[in-house]
């Protein structure tokens, strides 16, 4: 096992790694943004 190698695997793991949370935290956002936007206007078309 060449320790150079595993080195550079791990180089490319963190870099896909980070890349997948990036992507997890912009969905989350987007959720709750539209989430917010939505039920404001359900609450406002109930209340009338």
């Amino acid at each position: 096992m060449n320790i150079d190698n595993v080195l550079i695997s791990l180089d490319i793991m963190w870099k896909g790694m980070l890349g997948i949370f990036t992507v997890i935290i912009l969905i989350m956002i987007l959720v709750m943004l539209l989430t917010k936007f939505t039920n404001s206007s359900d609450d406002e078309k109930k209340s009338e």
